[in-house]
C-alpha cells in the first residue's frame, strides 16, 4: 500500500499548465525528491498533495484513500501530513513548545505538552522548548518546524524546499540531521527542492520534472549514471558538450568513437562528457608517446575537494574544443602544458541534437 500517490494529476493557474499528467507513487518510510528548475512545477505538485491547491484533474491517493478526485477534497488538516516550508511559517507570539502544540488539537493538554516534547526531542530542541522563534537561529527554528510537522505522526511528510534559507554549512548539517529524524519516523516524504546534490543526498528516489512532466524517476545514481536524455545528464552537474553525427551505430569525436544506439546514420547528436569523465596524464621525457589524446593546460584551479581543469584539445575543422577536467583532490598542472587526455567512456551520454528525438 503506497503511502502517497499521484494519478495522472494536472494543474494550471489560466493558461499555464504548471503541472502536466504526473503520476508517481511514494512507499511508506521512502524519501522521494521532486526536483526540478524554478518553474517547473513541483511545489504545485506538493500543493495539491496536501490540499493547499484544489485538485483540477486526476486524483491523489494517501493510504489507499482517495483525498482529492474531482468530486471529493478531503481538506488539508483531515489528510494526515505534516508540512515544512521554506520560510518555517513558526508563529512569533508562541514558545517553540507552543508551537509545535499547536497541531495537537484534541488532545488534553498534558498529552500536547507530552506530545510537543517527544517531537522536539527526536530534533533535538527540547531544552529550548521555552524560547521564542525570535531568538532562535535559522537552523534551530528549521529543526522546531520539523518537530511541529512529525508531533501529529502523520503518514506523509510534504517538504517545500526547507533547507534553502539557510547557509551552506548549516544547511548540510540541518539536512543530515533531517534525514534520519525523517527515515525514523516510518512517514513518506515528499520534498522539493531544485538543488540536485541536495535531491541525490537526501532521496531514496529522484523525480525530476521539466516543464510540469516528470522526465525521469529513479535511485539518484540512476538518473546519474543513465540518463534518459540531456536534460537530465545537464541539470545533475556541468558536461562537456561535442557536436557530432551518427555513421554506422557510432559517433567520432576528438576523444574517441562511442556508441549511439538506438540513432540512425545521419542524426546530428551531442556527446555529452562529465568533467569526472576526463582522465589526464604528464606527457614526460620518459613516455614521450602518449595513450590518450594531446590537450594542452589553459588553467587550473583548485575547488577544494577537487581541481577543475580547463583544456584545449584539436576539433574538428581547425576548431579547438574548450573542455573542463574534474579530478580529485589538489592536481595543478602548469598552464600551458601538455596532457595525455582518455575518456571513461561510462560518464559519456550521447543524445539526438537538440529538437530530435531516438528512433524507435
Amino acid at each position: 500500500m503506497s503511502a502517497l500517490v499521484f494519478e495522472h494529476v494536472s494543474h494550471a493557474y489560466g493558461e499555464v499548465l504548471a503541472v502536466d499528467d504526473i503520476s508517481l507513487a511514494i512507499e511508506r518510510q521512502e524519501l522521494v525528491c521532486l526536483l526540478g528548475p524554478s518553474g517547473c512545477g513541483k511545489t504545485t505538485a506538493l500543493r495539491v498533495a496536501a490540499g493547499l491547491e484544489p485538485l483540477q484533474h486526476g486524483r491523489v491517493l494517501m493510504n489507499d484513500r482517495v483525498v482529492a478526485d474531482g468530486t471529493v477534497d478531503v481538506p488539508p488538516e483531515r489528510r494526515n501530513v505534516g508540512l515544512v516550508f521554506q520560510d518555517y511559517a513558526l508563529f512569533p507570539h508562541l514558545s517553540v513548545i507552543e508551537n509545535v502544540a499547536f497541531g495537537l488539537a484534541g488532545r488534553t493538554a498534558a498529552e500536547r505538552k507530552a506530545g510537543a516534547l517527544a517531537a522536539l526531542t527526536q530534533v533535538g530542541m527540547r531544552e529550548y522548548a521555552e524560547a521564542y522563534p525570535h531568538l532562535l537561529s535559522g537552523g534551530q527554528q528549521q529543526r522546531v518546524a520539523l518537530a511541529r510537522a512529525l508531533a501529529p505522526k502523520p503518514s506523509v511528510m510534504l517538504l517545500d524546499e526547507p533547507f534553502s534559507g539557510l547557509d551552506r554549512q548549516l544547511r548540510n548539517q540541518v539536512r543530515d540531521e533531517a534525514l534520519h529524524v525523517l527515515k525514523e519516523s516510518g512517514a513518506a516524504t515528499l520534498m522539493v527542492t531544485h538543488d540536485p546534490e541536495e535531491a541525490m543526498f537526501m532521496a531514496d528516489r529522484v523525480a525530476l520534472m521539466r516543464a510540469g512532466k516528470i522526465v525521469q524517476v529513479g535511485p539518484p545514481s540512476e538518473l546519474y549514471l543513465a540518463p534518459r536524455d540531456a536534460f537530465v545528464a545537464g541539470f545533475f552537474g556541468e558536461v562537456n558538450r561535442i557536436g557530432g553525427t551518427v555513421e554506422g551505430g557510432q559517433v567520432a569525436t576528438p576523444l574517441g568513437t562511442l556508441e549511439a544506439k538506438g540513432l540512425a546514420s545521419g542524426t546530428p547528436v551531442d556527446v555529452l562528457i562529465r568533467p569526472e569523465g576526463l582522465r589526464l596524464d604528464t606527457i614526460s621525457a620518459a613516455a614521450p608517446h602518449p595513450d590518450g589524446v594531446v590537450a594542452r593546460v589553459l588553467a587550473a584551479r583548485m575547488l577544494g575537494r577537487s581541481s577543475l581543469i580547463h583544456l584545449s584539445v584539436a576539433g574538428a575543422n581547425g576548431h579547438d574544443l574548450h573542455l573542463h577536467a574534474r579530478i580529485p583532490g589538489r592536481y595543478l598542472p602548469a598552464e600551458a602544458a601538455e596532457m595525455s587526455i582518455s575518456l571513461d567512456r561510462s560518464q559519456a551520454f550521447v543524445f539526438p541534437a537538440a529538437g530530435l528525438t531516438p528512433d524507435r
